[in-house]
């Protein structure tokens, strides 16, 4: 049994996990782990699955290196075993958005003091209790869902990145082709919807959104690159926010704003209202736009959307 196994996703990051396999040994090294007590390899395409099974079979705690999607990988495997409740997750981030490493607090250590400061107070944080959720009872949801614009953009990178449209081995690459689809596509406007969900205090509501720009399930603070469009989120309450957007101005200011103490908390209490829900049910239009933790999943799942809570799991998060 390994007290720590590395799951590199090699390309992440511009192939940033690469260099991370390397630099491994003298760091383990640096901290007194033997061999023996840690293990290192590359995500495989073909095959994932079973080799996320055989990692949390064979570990204490498994440290996914790479992005969102990486994460959700080992998530959804979680979720359909019994290795929540024994196996320690851990993340390095190399993704474009690292929605998760940010609220826990692990993107900008590693952006400012590098791998090794960040690796070293990775190895000893404390675990904290941490939501999954289940989209249409197999698909696992750690950090976002949504339909509409933002929906819009991520299938139009996703596209463009799989034609090889533009460099996708560059971070910055990357973030200027999601500032360049958002332009592109600024006019999209969401497809009527209809919420059915149970509330905080178990009461069934029920709401159609006609009209607006989009819809935002979010189960952590962070969305869409850092932006914090969430009034009062915790991310191991049992519950989702649900905030249904209604025009461009107030997109933009969920992006731009949502994170500023002040003036973003105002905008959120009283124009971008979160919904607090125990379970949800949407109904989009069958050719609606939708993505979660950052991927496409339009045309994938049908219009009919079921989130209900998984389990918890527990992640290593370093304090403020």
């Amino acid at each position: 049994m390994y007290k720590f196994v590395f799951l590199i996703n090699p390309i992440s990051g511009g192939g940033q996990g690469k260099v991370i396999l390397q630099y491994l040994p003298e760091i383990m090294a640096s901290m007194n782990f033997k061999d023996d007590q840690w293990k290192a390899e590359f995500t495989a395409y073909e095959g994932m699955e079973e080799q996320i099974k055989n990692a949390l079979a064979n570990t204490e705690t498994l440290i996914a290196v790479g992005g969102d999607g990486t994460v959700s990988s080992v998530l959804s495997v979680m979720v359909a075993s019994d290795y929540a409740k024994t196996v320690k997750i851990g993340l390095i981030p190399l993704g474009t958005g690292n929605d998760l490493a940010r609220v826990l607090n692990l993107y900008k250590p590693y952006v400012d003091k590098g791998l090794l400061f960040m690796l070293r107070r990775l190895l000893q944080a404390k675990a904290r209790p941490f939501d999954i959720w289940k989209v249409n009872g197999k698909i696992a949801f750690a950090n976002y869902f949504s339909g509409g614009i933002d929906a819009r953009i991520a299938h139009d990178f996703n596209r463009d990145r799989s034609e090889g449209a533009f460099n996708s081995n560059s971070v910055f690459a990357n973030r200027m082709h999601y500032v360049k689809s958002f332009f592109a596509d600024r006019l999209y406007r969401l497809k009527q919807c209809k919420l059915n969900y149970i509330d905080e205090n178990g009461v069934a509501c029920t709401e159609t959104v006609d009209g607006g720009r989009t819809v935002i399930v979010g189960n952590i603070p962070s969305f869409a690159g850092g932006s914090r469009p969430f009034y009062k989120s915790d991310m191991a309450d049992g519950l989702l926010e649900v905030v249904c957007v209604p025009n461009m101005l107030m997109f933009l200011l969920a992006i731009a704003i949502g994170s500023v103490p002040v003036v973003g908390n105002l905008v959120k209490k009283y124009f971008l209202i979160s919904r607090k829900a125990k379970s949800l049910k949407m109904e989009f239009a069958e050719d609606e736009f939708l993505q979660l933790d950052g991927e496409d999943l339009s045309g994938k799942i049908g219009g009919q959307v079921q989130i209900d809570y998984a389990c918890q799991v527990q992640i290593l998060a370093l304090g403020e």
